[in-house]
């Protein structure tokens, strides 16, 4: 599956995801009217609205990106036409060509963390039938929890030509409060980037890059530069650019000399560029559009910094 993603980066020329991570005030009412007015406002009047919105964006944006992530969060919180949702938006992504990176953060022990390896990533058997329950080509695993906790999904990766990025040095600002903390004499996230490395040793496919991967924030480029160090051979998915104060400038660490080894992500960014004073021009109608201009500033903002 890494494999796919870099060819697909090669393609469009634009090592970014967008995150489908939909609320509520970024849907515009020309969407949420009519959900209300066949559902009610109802859980199942969240969900179709969020779907909707989320297609509306997909067709702008897919001839640019690569890949999506949508934060299941979002779709949690809707409750099971919420999840449906998800699923609906895993499904039309694929139509559309795009690679899936599903951002669920699971993470627990043997049959538990397997578990969820096969919901995300895996399949399960009803009977004679098997079934793939959310499909997502790639997860993003917590790993607090230790081998026995990631260890599942690799298993699961590796029997469904599927992908992880493992969480290592976190965007927000509070991630510090462990994992900078020193352990003989070494930062946490640098041990954890040392066990991603291990971790993906033997998962290699032939482009070289591991299918096991790790999460670095765009808001701490120096620790991005000595994980690329540590892991030279993980893909690295960057989230933090954009509303989170990450910038083009910030990014270059996290590539290796080739341009290659990481994919930057922005979500509340995009997917409500309309609601921004700078694309007010759009109108509710065109936030569809307001995205396809978000991603293009963020390409070049990008290429600039990284390649120019």
């Amino acid at each position: 599956m890494i494999g796919r993603l870099i060819e697909k980066i090669r393609e469009t020329g634009a090592p970014i995801v967008v995150g489908l991570d939909p609320q509520m005030k970024f849907i515009p009412g020309m969407i949420t009217g009519p959900a209300f007015s066949k559902y009610g406002e109802t859980l199942e009047a969240c969900g179709e609205a969020i779907f909707e919105f989320n297609r509306g964006i997909v067709d702008e944006v897919c001839d640019l990106i690569p890949a999506v992530k949508p934060q299941i969060a979002m779709y949690e919180q809707f409750g099971i036409p919420g999840l449906a949702a998800f699923r609906r938006t895993v499904d039309y992504c694929h139509e559309k060509g795009l690679i899936v990176i599903g951002d669920v953060k699971r993470g627990d022990i043997g049959s538990t963390s397997g578990s969820y390896a096969s919901a995300h990533l895996g399949s399960v058997t009803v009977g004679n039938t098997t079934i793939e329950p959310f499909g997502e080509d790639f997860a993003t695993v917590n790993p607090y929890l230790g081998s026995d906790g990631v260890k599942p999904f690799i298993d699961v990766c590796r029997s469904h030509g599927k992908g992880i990025f493992v969480l290592v040095k976190t965007s927000n600002p509070s991630s510090g409060e462990f994992q900078d903390r020193l352990i003989d004499g070494k930062p946490l996230y640098e041990l954890v980037g040392e066990k991603v490395r291990e971790w993906g040793e033997d998962a290699c496919d032939e482009s070289g890059w591991s299918e096991v991967g790790a999460v670095v924030g765009a808001t701490y480029p120096e620790m991005g530069r000595t994980l690329r160090a540590i892991m030279p051979k993980n893909y690295i998915l960057v989230p933090g650019y954009g509303a989170q104060g990450g910038t083009g400038k910030d990014l270059k660490p996290f590539f290796d000399g080739d341009g290659l080894g990481a994919i930057v992500n922005s979500s509340r960014g995009i997917i409500a560029a309309w609601q921004n004073e700078k694309y007010a021009d759009c109108g509710e109608a065109g936030y569809a559009y307001a995205a396809r201009r978000a991603v293009l500033e963020m390409k070049e903002d990008i290429s600039g910094a990284v390649f120019g």
